[in-house]
């Protein structure tokens, strides 16, 4: 073999061996994001014995299939109300995050007034706050309303983000001007310029602010503990909790409830996943 053609075919092994390097880097990655998945099915129909058997086996012998009625069935936690609670809370607190965060952010982007850098300062000087140090305070206020327990103590504290609010500032900055400039020929002032120009141009960095604060509002969990001291405010996370106490462990259950409480995650996931690497790419944040 003479020396070009020698060249080319160490080119060409080198690329197969960086080719099936990569594939086997990414088949195991996904091994490895799927097996939870894997061992809550796994778990979720199998008997607590067979979840604890010192013998290990792929799949149970016999899938129980009727975990998940006794799940539904059971007394002691409202799961379906549970996932109705947590469907209420993350749909309105992304629904409001998602308003108020972008009207908040448009203003402080484009709006001029006097004071834009003071509160856009203390906006960002709410982000260095622990969330520790306001936990309490906000607890007072909202059992001062008599929310404790009611849906509006879950929702109304988390419809306002100062980052989801920096986000949209960062992203509206980098705006094009000229389409807005165009709304304003058309007598169109800062509002109808937002509402009909901007936000129909921004539906994937707003897709992808809301799959973000959509699953933050799902995982929630100390503050639906502390506000739902009555189980019928319960969101999912504190109803999952309940399966552990520390008289009892329901280990079958456990895993066929946190299967469940799963499943609107994956969707919203598997149909909006492109919209949360956009948002990153649109996020206006550059070094």
């Amino acid at each position: 073999m003479d020396g070009p053609h020698a060249v080319g075919y160490a080119r060409s092994a080198r690329g197969r061996i960086g080719a099936i390097a990569r594939y086997s880097a990414l088949v195991l990655a996904a091994l490895l994001f799927l097996l939870p998945f894997y061992l809550l099915v796994r778990n979720g129909l199998a008997s607590d014995a067979e979840i604890t058997a010192p013998d290990w086996t792929f799949f149970p012998t016999t899938l129980h299939w009727g975990n998940i009625g006794e799940l539904f069935d059971d007394p002691s936690v409202p799961m379906a109300h549970s996932l109705l609670n947590s469907v209420l809370v993350s749909v309105v607190q992304t629904i409001g995050q998602v308003a108020l965060s972008s009207m908040a952010g448009y203003g402080l982007a484009r709006i001029p007034f006097r004071h834009a850098n003071l509160v856009l300062a203390a906006i960002v000087a709410t982000l260095m706050i622990p969330a520790a140090v306001t936990f309490v305070p906000t607890f007072v206020v909202v059992s001062s309303l008599g929310w404790v327990s009611t849906l509006r103590g879950l929702i109304v504290p988390g419809l306002f983000s100062g980052f989801t609010a920096f986000l949209f500032r960062q992203y509206f900055l980098s705006f094009p001007k000229e389409l807005e400039e165009a709304a304003r020929v058309d007598g169109l002032g800062h509002w109808g310029a937002y509402w009909r120009i901007v936000v129909p141009n921004s539906t994937g960095f707003i897709a992808a602010i809301g799959v973000i604060t959509f699953l933050g509002s799902w995982n929630a969990f100390l503050w639906p503990l502390v506000i739902g001291q009555d189980s019928s405010s319960w969101t999912v996370q504190v109803a999952l909790s309940s399966f552990m106490t520390a008289q009892t462990i329901n280990l079958h259950e456990l895993f066929v409830a946190a299967a469940v409480s799963i499943l609107p995650l994956l969707l919203v996931f598997v149909f909006l996943q492109r919209y949360l690497v956009q948002g990153v790419a649109e996020s206006g944040i550059k070094g």
